[in-house]
């Protein structure tokens, strides 16, 4: 016990050591990463931009997107630019209430982006399945509740895990094999046995998720129902390419979180670590403009006229 307690004691911070040793690789890897960020901050503005002065694009699902869009920016930037300047100063040191909060935020984002990815896959069933009522049932104040709801459950999903994971103790190392502080590399740093309430958190956790995906594929199941019941090939297309922008995005999210947590267990470092962390951090909000511009007509065209004009 004393150990233990002293231990808790010393851990005012962490190191993080993701990259390699070799600072001609790790300068590659922060150039690399500046360009993902810069990249993906430019798409999400660009959509921000579109969604909010194109006349075309002020339907719910165009208001969900800018939402979209807006978490992206924020996931990103959570462990992005913290990363960069570290490589860039050589110093990969995070302080305690500097990791927690990155954690906090990065599950904040995460669990936000899934709830709303919920409550889009809920906007394309109700835009097909009931368009009499379309208007009715996501008008704004119920559009505006629902992103709201998201945001207030992305906070939930933070707070919960942050209180999981913070409130263990800490033996040992304080070495986090990670460019950034997540949940599965802390735990490897953990006094033995002290992860259970945690875990308890992640099972309870996945079991929501799973039933909350057991809704958005339901949804689907009566998209895909409702649009082979439509007469022409052509209206077919029409109505079911509404849906794969979405659909893309979904796919994109969960295998990348799914694949990334399965191999986050490392305690020490590796490349396919850094793969698998790359996967799930800086892929979806980087992907997520490029798949709305390339396959949405109305974003395409508003693309257009927007730098048409300029």
């Amino acid at each position: 016990m004393p150990e233990r307690l002293m231990n808790v004691t010393l851990i005012t911070g962490f190191l993080l050591m993701g990259f390699p040793n070799d600072q001609v690789l790790q300068r590659l890897y922060a150039a690399l990463f500046s360009l993902i960020y810069l990249a993906a901050l430019m798409g999400n503005l660009l959509i921000i931009t579109l969604t909010t002065i194109d006349q075309r694009l002020q339907s719910p699902m165009y208001f969900f997107l800018k939402n979209l869009s807006l978490i992206d920016i924020c996931y990103i930037s959570v462990t992005v630019p913290k990363s960069v300047m570290n490589t860039l100063t050589n110093s990969h040191s995070i302080s305690f209430m500097g990791c927690a909060s990155q954690v906090f935020l990065v599950l904040v984002f995460a669990g936000t982006e899934f709830a709303l990815l919920l409550v889009m896959s809920y906007d394309r069933y109700a835009a097909i399945c009931c368009p009499l009522h379309y208007e009715a049932i996501m008008n704004r104040g119920s559009c505006v509740q629902m992103v709201t709801a998201s945001w207030f459950s992305g906070g939930v999903y933070g707070s919960i895990h942050v209180a999981g994971t913070f409130s263990i103790h800490f033996c040992g190392s304080n070495i986090v094999h990670q460019f950034f502080c997540d949940i599965p590399s802390l735990l490897t740093l953990a006094c033995p046995g002290e992860q259970i309430l945690e875990y308890v958190f992640i099972i309870v956790s996945c079991c929501f998720v799973f039933v909350c995906f057991t809704f958005m594929v339901a949804s689907y199941v009566y998209i895909v129902s409702t649009v082979l019941r439509i007469p022409s090939s052509q209206g077919r297309f029409k109505t079911f390419s509404t849906c794969m922008p979405h659909l893309t995005v979904v796919t994109l999210f969960f295998s990348s979180g799914f694949i990334a947590y399965l191999g986050l267990n490392s305690k020490s470092p590796s490349s396919l670590n850094l793969f698998m962390s790359v996967l799930y951090s800086l892929l979806p909000p980087s992907l997520n403009p490029v798949i709305y511009s390339l396959r949405n007509r109305d974003v395409k065209v508003a693309l257009g006229n927007f730098f048409g004009e300029k």
